[in-house]
């Protein structure tokens, strides 16, 4: 039987972790812009790429 620690250590564990950071990552991305972060900081301050960051902004709707 499984226990947590070997749970952690499999393939399948580490992948939706990855996935869960970088989709945290990108829903604070709009937030960011909107208190006047550059996309450049955006990207070095999450540790994005550039294009990462510019897509997920292309992607949210104009604020009013």
């Amino acid at each position: 039987m499984f226990g947590l620690s070997e749970l952690k250590q499999t393939r399948v564990y580490q992948q939706g972790k990855e996935e869960g950071s970088l989709e945290a990552k990108l829903e604070a991305i709009p937030r960011l812009l909107v208190l006047g972060l550059t996309m450049e900081q955006i990207a070095q301050a999450l540790d994005l790429e550039l294009a990462q960051v510019q897509q997920a902004a292309e992607q949210t709707p104009p604020t009013q």
